[in-house]
């Protein structure tokens, strides 16, 4: 199975009460391409855009997980997009220093020819109407097409984003963006209110991550609630959302299905991949895990233990 995924490459300043580290390769489909290809579907292409200071280090990164670059444009004398955040002691809330979006204030979004016709999509947070263009080039329908989006596209290009929604059948987005986007505090009203929002040819599928809480599955009529991997250490939560967003989507790739119970699976394993990035900084927690597919796995057990439970035949009788 064939996955695109398109969205930023960016070179952050990242700040936490431990540390701070400088020219931190970031972007949201950074992280989404290097946490699906532990699943290896067939080809895995990113459409972004960077200037001529990405580093060599970042392009190894890629080859070595079997990424398709080509997709990436670089501009020359440009300046890769950048983003300095610092986070605040509890780690779940952070302050933007600055944004400068160098050579992805022009970006224009060019899918190659010889990916036009992925099986899986993913669309990163980018302005509603590049997403919507990328779709528009594509030469046949994906079984899935899944976004992200953030407050700034639902405050100021709501118009946009509808339109884009009723494109996709597919939306991950935390529990702020969802109440923000539907106007309700109910996060069951709100996922039900989204998944209206999508196609409706085939499987609406809405993901409400909930950060140390988990995250909320709605699959057309279904609700799966799933517990975050309890993590003792956090050095930096930059890119845990789009690397949740890498292992959903790896997952279903790799299955070559948008079944239900796989929906469930890949919630699962976003979330194990999303607990090794926030171990250590920008992407240094997912770069090497090729030789830990067993710690994952371990890991997916230890979600799946953590939330279930044996009922005695009592529970029946009084239920009953």
């Amino acid at each position: 199975m064939s996955l695109l995924i398109v969205g930023s490459l960016a070179l952050d300043i990242i700040e936490t009460p431990f540390a701070t580290l400088e020219d931190a390769l970031g972007g949201s489909a950074t992280f989404i391409s290097l946490a699906a290809s532990y699943f290896a579907p067939e080809r895995i292409g990113v459409v972004g855009v960077v200037g001529d200071d990405f580093p060599e280090r970042a392009w190894e990164l890629f080859r070595s997980h079997g990424i398709d670059t080509s997709g990436i444009e670089v501009v020359k004398g440009g300046k890769t997009f950048s983003w300095h955040g610092k986070y605040h002691y509890d780690m779940n809330t952070r302050d933007t220093i600055s944004t400068n979006l160098n050579v992805f204030a022009d970006f224009k979004p060019r899918v190659p020819a010889d990916f036009r016709s992925p099986d899986f999509l993913v669309l990163g947070n980018i302005q509603p109407d590049l997403q919507c263009e990328v779709i528009e080039q594509l030469d046949q329908r994906p079984r899935l097409i899944l976004l992200d989006t953030m407050n700034f596209w639902i405050t100021g290009y709501r118009e946009s984003l509808e339109r884009t929604l009723a494109l996709s059948n597919g939306l991950v987005l935390n529990d702020s963006e969802a109440r923000l986007l539907i106007e309700h505090p109910s996060l069951i009203v709100a996922g039900r209110r989204l998944q209206e929002m999508l196609a409706s040819d085939g499987p609406r599928i809405v993901v409400i991550k909930k950060g140390e809480h988990g995250s909320l599955l709605f699959y057309d009529d279904h609700i799966f609630s799933a517990p975050a991997y309890p993590l003792e250490e956090i050095f930096d939560p930059t890119g845990a959302g789009d690397t949740f967003m890498g292992g959903f989507i790896g997952y279903l790739a790799k299955r070559g299905s948008i079944s239900y119970q796989d929906a469930k699976r890949a919630v699962i394993y976003g979330t194990v991949l999303a607990s090794y990035c926030c171990g250590k900084f920008s992407t240094e927690g997912i770069e090497n895990l090729l030789t830990m597919h067993e710690e994952i796995h371990n890991r997916f057990l230890a979600i799946h233990k953590l939330s279930s439970f044996d009922l005695e035949e009592s529970e029946f009788l009084e239920a009953a």
